[in-house]
């Protein structure tokens, strides 16, 4: 099944009642009443058990003709207070045992009064009891709730990321689309040459800007197409079939080694989030059960290494680095000595980005690649190139100078959550054919995802057109 298919099939179940769904919330929500009815039934039954034996206590002091002389009364009246009180078993004891006391003694008003404080201090006790028992059970539940909302949230669906982390890249694409149908009455040229402005626009690339209006003016001719709403649900039917087609073959996991640790090498310029991926990656391995091991390569940028090692301090991994402006290929050596030497899983190896001194850091690269296949024959088994989604067709253009210069096998978007320019992602695979392997979809540790294109066309596309 295509990609469209797929768009197609999930927006329809998607607009479908979805019953089960609000069954379950009703019945969260009888639950949640039920538990607040329950706990306000305890309550008053606290507060009418304190006003009968309140009560019961007032009409002994005052009433001297219907005053208990006997034991036998005495007993009735010390296991009806008890009973007010409370229907443990515990309490009935302690009642009869201040009523063997009382008997022992002489029936004077003395002894009376020294009873009835030795019943209230029970009553006390009790209530007190009570409240704990039900502060213990309310603080019980709010840590249980708390737990449970912690757990939902670490165990978010890639769905459920890719929705909110494509938010702004959807709604800004929608905007520019619907905003184009409605200034347009007819689809003549004019319409075209601004639907190519827009794609554009949208950062989805020249090419591929180029191709959906040439083969939107055929499939105009052939389906006589003229209401907008269709003509929406054409352009976004042909950039989903459009990146399909160029991805036909494409591998988005990670080429793992199968002897020996696994060298990934990261390139990219200063600032795209190129040792925060890695910090991401590493503890995302980590959690796994592999064990990884960091290169801090890029000695040239100042506080590179420091902040490499704080994420590895931070992952519970270990590092190999030497002081600034070392030689990046002696640090690369070093790290795969140790990995090899202690059979770690992973070796990460950061570089540096200093664009505006190509030639000598293409020279850089060169360098240390041959170090690393020199060391490990069929390694570096992947060549990651980290761009930073908010660049736009910046981050098209870097890609397009590291892949002329290295064998880059891989993409990692980060930030993209944080722009509407989510469409370079179809660009990177049009124009450069090079598979987007991990996506940066939030600021937390477990936010850098592997890339699933079937999850990035519906999380940019959703609710664009009509599937009736």
């Amino acid at each position: 099944m295509g990609l469209f298919d797929f768009f197609k099939k999930r927006s329809k179940a998607e607009q479908q009642p979805q019953e089960p769904t609000s069954t379950t919330v009703e019945s969260e929500a009888d639950v949640l009443v039920s538990s607040e009815q329950t706990s306000a039934s305890d309550t008053d039954s606290i507060t009418t058990s304190t006003s009968m034996s309140t009560s019961s206590q007032s009409q002994e002091s005052s009433d001297t003709v219907t005053e208990p002389t006997s034991t036998t009364e005495k007993m009735t009246v010390v296991a009806s207070t008890s009973s007010s009180l409370s229907q443990s078993t515990s309490l009935v004891e302690s009642a009869q045992s201040l009523t063997n006391a009382s008997v022992a003694t002489d029936e004077t008003d003395q002894t009376r009064s020294t009873t009835e404080a030795q019943v209230s201090a029970p009553e006390s006790e009790s209530l007190d009891h009570s409240l704990d028992e039900d502060s213990s059970t309310s603080t019980a539940n709010h840590d249980a709730t708390v737990n449970s909302e912690s757990a939902t949230s670490a165990t978010q669906t890639d769905e459920a990321r890719y929705d909110k982390g494509l938010e702004k890249s959807r709604h800004t694409f929608g905007e520019r689309l619907n905003h184009l149908l409605a200034n347009f009455r007819s689809v003549d040229e004019d319409f075209f040459d601004e639907l190519e402005e827009t794609l554009i626009g949208a950062d989805v690339g020249y090419d591929m800007a180029m191709q959906i209006s040439d083969q939107l003016r055929e499939e105009v001719k052939l389906q006589n197409v003229k209401k907008s709403k269709d003509v929406k649900n054409v352009v976004v039917q042909k950039l989903i079939e459009l990146y399909d087609a160029a991805g036909a073959d494409e591998h988005t996991g990670l080429k793992m080694a199968e002897q020996g640790p696994t060298v990934i090498l990261f390139v990219g310029v200063n600032g795209v989030g190129k040792t925060t991926t890695i910090g991401k990656m590493a503890n995302r391995f980590k959690q796994e059960g592999q064990k990884v091991l960091l290169a801090a390569a890029d000695t040239f940028r100042a506080g590179a290494i420091q902040q490499l090692n704080v994420w590895a301090e931070r992952d519970g991994v270990d590092i190999v680095k030497k002081p600034e402006q070392s030689d990046p290929s002696a640090v690369v050596f070093d790290a795969l000595k140790k990995a090899k030497a202690e059979n770690y899983d992973i070796l990460f190896v950061d570089t540096a980005g200093r664009l505006q001194n190509k030639a000598n850091l293409m020279n850089e690269l060169a360098k240390m690649k041959r170090v690393i296949t020199r060391e490990v024959p069929d390694a570096p088994h992947e060549v990651l190139l980290v761009l930073d989604a908010t660049t736009g067709q910046n981050a098209l253009n870097q890609a397009k100078l590291f892949k002329d210069t290295t064998d880059v096998s891989g993409i990692v978007l980060t930030k993209l959550d944080g722009t509407a320019r989510g469409g370079i992602v179809l660009a990177i695979r049009n124009e450069l054919h090079l598979p987007v392997k991990y996506v940066g979809l939030g600021e937390q540790v477990d936010d850098l995802r592997p890339f699933v294109p079937s999850e990035f066309i519906y999380g940019l596309f959703k609710g664009l057109i009509d599937v009736d």
